[in-house]
């Protein structure tokens, strides 16, 4: 988190959130009041907060990484929109007692986080995709992968593997390997930033598909990515002038 993500959670009322996400950081606040959710309750939750807001209370809508990147803040906009709910970005204009004001506060996302653990391997131009198929239909999913491919961006893969959808990480790394080598470096970081962190660099051949869960992000690096003491590493493209010592 981010100091203004603490601050905010400090001087919220009320902090909503799904229940994994709120048992990291209830101990930070004892006396404070929690309102969690389970997963795929996410409109319930935003739901729950913009109706704590409307009453006047203070809310903190978490959510892991940044709330922008795969997170709530999306939805929570829509929904004052299709409510028709007022919303400010100033609570010194604020002027209508049914309107709320949102303030979206980043944080690290999960790639960020991933990436640095494993070294440098998104310095260049990369793709990010979730293979959660639970709001994106698979043949687009399919189609982003192989489009990343040809593109030779590297290739971030969250929500890589569930227990309803064990088959689909298989499938993805199917379609990296037919525009990429099979000694390609992939990393894979699994609760990143968080206890039980652990991270492994492989080759898009070798990836441990067993072993891969919701916890994990996956990155794949590009052509020019490569593995040197430990380090997952993708060139910028500078030209690094040799001289003499």
């Amino acid at each position: 988190m981010i100091p203004e993500a603490m601050e905010a959670l400090k001087a919220a009322d009320i902090i909503v959130g799904y229940k994994t996400y709120i048992s990291l950081i209830r101990h930070l606040f004892p006396s404070k009041t929690f309102i969690s959710k389970g997963m795929r309750q996410e409109i319930e939750r935003c739901r729950i907060a913009i109706e704590k807001a409307l009453e006047g209370k203070d809310v903190a809508l978490v959510s892991s990484g940044d709330a922008g990147v795969y997170g709530m803040a999306g939805l929570l906009l829509e929904l004052c929109k299709e409510s028709g709910i007022p919303v400010v970005r100033d609570s010194v204009n604020k002027e209508n007692c049914n309107s709320i004001e949102i303030r979206i506060i980043p944080g690290v996302s999960a790639l960020n986080a991933a990436a640095s653990i494993l070294g440098a391997p998104i310095m260049h131009d990369f793709a990010s995709i979730s293979l959660s198929d639970h709001l994106t239909p698979w043949e687009l999913i399919e189609r982003r992968i192989q489009l990343a491919s040809e593109g030779d961006f590297i290739v971030v893969f969250y929500n890589p593997r569930s227990a309803t959808r064990p088959h689909l990480l298989e499938r993805a790394i199917g379609i990296l390997k037919e525009y990429r080598s099979p000694d390609t470096p992939v990393g894979i970081v699994w609760r990143a930033m968080r206890n039980g962190q652990r991270s492994l660099i492989c080759t898009l051949d070798t990836v441990p598909i067993e072993e891969v869960d919701m916890h994990s992000v996956i990155i794949v690096g590009n052509s020019q990515t490569y593995v040197w003491n430990g380090w997952m590493i993708t060139p910028r493209g500078y030209k690094i002038r040799k001289e003499k010592i």
